[in-house]
């Protein structure tokens, strides 16, 4: 099977030091892939050069077969690429509803004159999202907090509602950075579960970063470890979590 995301000899620098150097990486579309490895050894910098915060020193970014190389931040979007972040960035003042419509607001266009005069076409697609909005909703079981202000959702919910709103935006694939993160065992229990039907679901691709070796071991098909900006192991998640240079790595010894 063809690859969904293939990048070659990625690498970036930050004044003189190699944050990420000769990155390897091909993930077949399907897959449910991990990325692990110890603080600071540049997990999130990579998922910044993946959707275009960083522009590459050197190497490529394929996705789906084309070349998204050094494209911005929206086109990539645009391309298929979506993600949520380590710490949760929802629009807290806004509605769980409108959360989510701000992702379908990439895919939904209509003139800015349509909005500004409340034209029929503009109530046209502000009807169409609403219940596009709601079917994703009704997806995570947050149908019933449509009107509740975001920061007012509990923790697990809201890393629920910040999946949905990415998937709003009809990715070919699905970034996630430390989805685990401040979430205690039940809440954990529960990401996994969504996780994994997101993936069944919506025949997702997902690449994700991940500290909770539990969660990685249970869900992940493969990985790749990074180490000081390099691959220190890729392959099957058992075998990789195995690897006496993995275990090394993360116990410092």
């Amino acid at each position: 099977m063809a690859a969904l995301l293939e990048t070659k000899n990625l690498g970036i620098s930050f004044g003189g030091l190699r944050a990420v150097d000769d990155f390897q990486i091909s993930i077949k579309k399907g897959q449910l892939y991990g990325l692990i490895g110890p603080n600071g050894a540049g997990k999130t910098t990579i998922f910044n050069l993946l959707t275009g915060v960083y522009k590459p020193d050197t190497g490529s970014v394929k996705l789906d077969g084309m070349d998204i190389t050094g494209k911005s931040v929206v086109q990539i979007n645009k391309d298929g690429i979506a993600r949520t972040f380590q710490n949760i960035r929802l629009f807290g003042k806004q509605t769980v509803l409108d959360n989510v419509k701000i992702g379908l607001h990439n895919i939904h266009k209509y003139p800015a004159i349509a909005g500004v005069l409340k034209l029929p076409s503009y109530f046209k697609h502000e009807k169409q999202m609403n219940e596009e909005a709601m079917e994703l909703l009704k997806v995570f079981d947050l149908e019933g907090e449509a009107d509740t202000l975001a920061s007012n959702l509990p923790y697990g919910k809201q890393r629920k509602l910040e999946i949905a709103r990415a998937l709003a935006t009809k990715p070919k694939l699905l970034l996630l950075d430390e989805p685990a993160a401040g979430m205690n065992p039940n809440e954990t229990m529960e990401l996994v579960k969504t996780i994994a039907f997101v993936r069944e679901h919506f025949k997702m691709t997902i690449l994700l970063i991940e500290h909770d070796m539990k969660l990685v071991s249970s869900i992940c098909e493969q990985l790749t470890v990074l180490n000081f900006g390099s691959v220190l192991a890729q392959g099957d998640t058992t075998e990789v979590l195995n690897n006496p240079e993995v275990i090394k790595a993360y116990l410092g010894e």
